[in-house]
């Protein structure tokens, strides 16, 4: 994940992972590259390293291609812990302070589960052709009928046919088991993850968060940045450390973000990150939209030399 960017662009992809270790005192660089998987997998190492990796890709573009954010995207946007990427990417905050912050968000995530002593889950439900706004309500109507200990809420609305549910284990069962009884979901498939994220469970870390983010400058993005919270861009640069500790208790609108650039005429995409869970997600929702995914090196070098042949 991101080796060989490190490698063979010393001035850029290097430079980040250098400045990344420095930030946070200790040696994340080593993880990605050598570490135990499962110790990467950590949520406090996972969400820097992902940004990380994702900042990396993108100065790649900016300082060996001449790729401009501003010039080139009319909206950034990044699901969950990607909306700090995407804060970094529009000049709006530093590299230091996202990853710095996003360590500490997976730290207090993890922590705030621990210290309740309770069994938390998390699952992905195939949601069935239209069905959609019925499965939005019947969580609603799940969540208040079950026992005052439980819970279970949206977590992710992912597209039109896929959304992600966390609560405690007993809520997102009885969930799981009601909406596909109903037919408003097709299947689900547990996620293995440390913690319940976005539902009122993480309470304890929003506030962690909101105190951190106090002594963090923002700048107003060189394009506009939408919130997973409101599905909307910031409207101002004090919304932003605002709606970034709502985040954590709240839905990760990415259908209804997605939704508006459509609404916006945007047909084309471009998906940076290692991995390409949200590249897949577009080209399933509109198959006939221009989707580039860039997890590598590699793929780097294919689309601009797709782009100098034309």
């Amino acid at each position: 994940m991101g080796r060989d960017l490190y490698h063979l662009y010393p001035r850029s992809a290097k430079l980040v992972f250098d400045e990344v270790d420095e930030a946070l005192g200790y040696g994340l660089r080593a993880l990605i590259f050598q570490g135990q998987q499962e110790v990467l997998k950590l949520t406090e190492n996972a969400q820097p390293a992902i940004l990380t990796t994702s900042i990396a890709m993108l100065r790649v573009l900016e300082i060996e291609f001449g790729f401009d954010v501003a010039k080139a995207c009319n909206y950034a946007l990044g699901h969950s812990l990607g909306e700090y990427s995407a804060l970094v990417a529009t000049r709006s905050m530093s590299l230091t302070d996202a990853v710095r912050l996003v360590r500490l968000r997976g730290e207090a995530m993890t922590r705030t589960v621990s210290s309740k002593n309770i069994q938390t889950a998390m699952s992905a439900l195939v949601v069935r052709k239209g069905r959609l706004p019925e499965l939005e309500e019947a969580i609603k109507e799940i969540n208040e009928k079950l026992p005052k200990d439980e819970l279970v809420a949206l977590a992710n609305i992912n597209s039109s046919f896929q959304v992600v549910i966390s609560g405690t284990s007993k809520g997102v069962d009885e969930a799981s088991r009601v909406l596909q009884e109903r037919r408003f979901a097709a299947r689900a498939v547990d996620l293995p993850v440390s913690a319940p994220f976005h539902c009122s469970l993480m309470k304890e870390a929003a506030q962690v968060m909101e105190d951190a983010l106090q002594n963090v400058i923002f700048k107003k993005p060189c394009v506009n940045v939408i919130s997973n919270v409101t599905a909307r861009p910031y409207a101002n640069v004090e919304e932003i450390p605002k709606l970034l500790v709502n985040q954590i208790t709240s839905t990760v609108e990415w259908q209804r973000s997605i939704h508006y650039c459509k609404e916006e005429d945007v047909e084309e995409f471009l998906c940076f990150g290692p991995g390409k869970v949200l590249a897949n997600l577009l080209k399933k929702e509109y198959p006939l939209d221009c989707v580039k995914s860039i997890t590598s090196a590699d793929d780097i070098l294919r689309h601009t030399e797709e782009y100098s042949s034309k």
